[in-house]
């Protein structure tokens, strides 16, 4: 029998396992997948979780599935468009992992924006920050401003691609970083958000003097800053790798 890891779902890790069973191609295109009494036997899980991983593997459209035969590995299970399992999200480590993407992401977005940007980007960057600072002030929710104003760098690029993927990664992330790492990092959450925001008006004012290097640099500054409050909560015991923290905060 092949034993799960309790460090993340019983669900993802069988879907995972699956999953990378059809990458290398121990379970080829057209190849029906072990039953669900195999699977419960190999693995020692419940039917349920079974059921569940082969939902996740078909909604993620790498299988199909016949009534009363079982599932099937499609043809085209390995050309499927990019996808991050939001499963996997109730993990700080996976939240860290898709951060570290975003980085790698914006920093560059934000090199391109500062040479690219019209005066309707600066004007809605602005805006965004104002609603911001203004959201702080009142004790309201952050996130939208917040959000905003990431996207409006990507779309200053002037490339949809870096667009469609912002707007993928910052629906499926927002919801998930708001966590309240602003307790063990700062006296107070008006200041741990002001912070934050300070460093998006660096990053502001870089892309307004059309400084590809220094927006670079104070993007990934910014989210460097995010990842490191959200390892060092993790490493303090503020939230435990297996498990979502706390209530909304802000979307960084």
């Amino acid at each position: 029998m092949t034993a799960l890891r309790r460090r993340e779902t019983l669900t993802s890790q069988l879907t995972r396992t699956l999953t990378g069973r059809i990458a290398q191609g121990m379970l080829k295109p057209g190849d029906k997948l072990p039953s669900e009494q195999e699977l419960i036997g190999e693995f020692g899980v419940s039917r349920t979780v079974v059921r569940e991983a082969i939902s996740s593997l078909r909604a993620a459209g790498m299988v199909t599935t016949q009534q009363g035969v079982g599932a099937f590995v499609q043809a085209d299970a390995l050309t499927q468009p990019f996808r991050i399992d939001e499963a996997n999200l109730d993990l700080l480590k996976e939240v860290i992992s898709v951060l570290e993407l975003r980085i790698a992401l914006e920093a560059e977005a934000c090199a391109l924006a500062a040479q690219r940007r019209g005066e309707a980007h600066l004007e809605a960057m602005r805006v965004a920050l104002d609603r911001m600072e203004a959201a702080i002030a009142a004790s309201e929710d952050a996130v939208a401003p917040d959000l905003d104003f990431h996207r409006t760098i990507a779309e200053a690029t002037g490339n949809a691609h870096f667009t469609h993927l912002f707007s993928y990664l910052g629906a499926l992330m927002i919801p998930r970083t708001r966590l309240q790492t602003f307790r063990f990092f700062a006296d107070d959450r008006t200041e741990y958000l002001r912070r934050v925001n300070r460093e998006h008006e660096d990053i502001y004012q870089a892309i307004l003097r059309r400084d590809s290097d220094a927006a670079r640099s104070a993007m990934r500054l910014h989210l460097s800053n995010s990842r490191e409050r959200l390892r060092k909560a993790m490493d303090q015991g503020a939230a435990s790798p297996d498990r979502p923290n706390g209530a909304a905060i802000t979307g960084e």
